[in-house]
């Protein structure tokens, strides 16, 4: 209707933002997204709490040591970005056993990782016969106690409690290397291996390739077979750690961040541990990020010698390995441990043989009192009270199985030859971790030198006169016995369990874990 004046009434002008009020707007816009992204990218990557970690951890429970060693579970870090974890592998089909086991430290500030691998057949001080690491994690029922049990043993022998721990089925291995489309590596030799009781079938060709997740897998557990390794399992953890390297320096690629989706099924089906996965993409991010390369990641072997103790259950020497004090310190103390503090040997819960066969701790206290004594072989040459005690080796070569001397070919009569060792006998007897030549008299473990009735100390090779005889050995054998973890044949001797080795009108020894008390567990051959 028009107005008095006949004119149409003003239409409202609509209100217009300025271009300073537009601008205003698209950055509040910007502004927002960048706060989601920030909150996501912080809710995605979380760095580990050392100082909380604590709170509603079931592990941070005071543990039991007893009257062993009580390793540091606090005090002033070498910087705050400086974390431990224990990484255990288990293999389920294998019957569980964490055959592999490896402490890792990462300084995050500086860029450097240090991987020790910690052999399966070392003596930890336990209270059972067969005192061999990988023993622990089943003799405890597995599970949560296992791990426990586990971690408590590897605290004491190098000092301190590792930050965290992380549990990995081997499943995982191959789906990680499926996941980041398959990892090229030098494979060492032609691995052939069957195993129908753990449906494993290992058919790898030696040489430089590109491997998928099931080949991974074999090549990560080969051990025994058609060519397996002279040493045994530390040949093995030789290769594991080359194909880990292989697997870090592909996975620090940045394309294999787009992957972690993927990555994170293969972590919530396979691995078990105390860190969050956002604390695992935290490591990742810091490493591709930081600038870590392979290189800064160093892979040892815990530094060990061969020796062999008294086994009640098998009646016969067992191989095992312990630990070279002064080096294994030296790695603790520069490159393993998250603290200032400066660790001796007096922190460490070290095992060793003593001359008269019976088996003595840094500590000063054995967990198992009756193979603190000087054992009754129940055999000719069987040890004799009066031996001088010998500590852990500190210095000097260690004596890795299976080196020095000519090698015997398994299932050859005669003489005895020991695992791994190489060295030829005649008539005598050789113990484990040598490649001396005996005749008649005997060799003591991890030497090299040849004893008329007297002692060889532990790590060395000179000769004594008189003394002590190193249990199960001395006098002449007229038949061999082949040690645990083997396959070769005998003449007349007596194969260990569960290797698979065929005998000659010798005894082998039961392998059947019904057969056994749950304080005596067998060491499983499996891969």
């Amino acid at each position: 209707m028009a107005g008095e004046s006949g004119k149409p009434p003003r239409k409202k002008k609509r209100s217009r933002l300025t271009r300073k009020q537009k601008w205003m707007v698209a950055g509040g816009v910007v502004l927002a997204l960048v706060l989601l992204v920030t909150v996501a990218y912080s809710a995605l990557f979380v760095r580990p709490d050392l100082k909380n970690k604590g709170e509603g951890d079931e592990r941070e429970e005071e543990m039991d040591y007893g009257d062993g060693v009580r390793p540091v579970s606090d005090g002033e870090r070498k910087s705050e970005d400086f974390y431990t974890v224990l990484i255990l592998g288990r293999d389920t089909g294998g019957g569980g056993n964490t055959d592999t086991m490896l402490l890792a430290s990462y300084d995050v500030t500086n860029q450097k990782a240090t991987v020790m691998s910690i052999p399966r057949d070392t003596m930890v001080n336990v209270d059972w016969d067969v005192k061999k690491i990988n023993s622990v994690y089943n003799n405890y029922g597995g599970g949560e106690k296992g791990i426990n049990a586990l971690y408590k043993e590897i605290s004491q022998l190098v000092g301190f409690q590792p930050d965290y721990r992380v549990i990995v089925e081997w499943e995982a291995v191959g789906e990680i290397v499926d996941a980041i489309g398959g990892v090229y590596f030098d494979v060492p030799r032609d691995m052939d291996y069957e195993d129908p009781y753990q449906d494993l079938s290992i058919h790898i060709s030696k040489g430089y390739q590109k491997l998928n997740g099931e080949q991974a897998m074999g090549v990560v557990r080969f051990r025994d077979g058609k060519n397996g390794y002279a040493n045994g399992d530390i040949g093995r953890i030789e290769t594991q750690q080359a194909f880990l390297k292989a697997v870090i320096e592909q996975m620090l690629q940045i394309k294999n961040v787009t992957k972690i989706n993927e990555f994170a099924k293969v972590f919530q089906k396979n691995v078990t541990t105390d860190l969050s996965f956002q604390n695992i993409l935290w490591f990742a991010q810091q490493a591709i990020f930081g600038g870590l390369k392979v290189e800064d990641v160093n892979f040892v072997t815990m530094p060990y010698k061969g020796v062999s103790a008294w086994s009640r259950y098998y009646h016969q020497n067992l191989s095992y390995v312990v630990p070279v004090a002064d080096e294994l310190l030296e790695l603790v103390n520069n490159e393993l441990s998250p603290f200032t503090q400066v660790f001796t040997l007096s922190d460490l819960d070290i095992m060793y043989v003593n001359a008269d066969g019976s088996i003595g701790s840094t500590t000063g206290h054995v967990e198992d009192s009756q193979a603190a004594k000087a054992p009754n072989t129940g055999s000719s040459g069987g040890s004799t009270s009066g031996g001088s005690t010998t500590k852990p080796s500190t210095g000097g070569e260690t004596t890795a199985p299976g080196t020095g001397g000519e090698t015997t070919d398994p299932g050859a009569g005669g003489g005895t030859t020991d695992p791994g060792t190489g060295g030829e006998t005649g008539g005598g007897t050789t113990d484990p971790g040598t490649g001396g030549e005996t005749g008649g008299g005997t060799t003591d473990p991890g030497t090299g030198g040849e004893t008329g009735g007297g002692t060889t100390d532990p790590g060395t090779g000179g000769e004594t006169g008189g003394g002590t005889t190193d249990p199960g050995t001395g006098g002449e054998t007229g038949g061999g016995t082949t040690d645990t973890g083997t396959g070769g044949e005998t003449g007349g001797g007596t194969t260990d369990p569960g290797t698979g080795g065929e005998t000659g009108g010798g005894t082998t020894t039961p392998t059947d874990p019904s057969t056994q008390t749950p304080t005596e567990p067998t060491d499983g051959q499996g891969q």
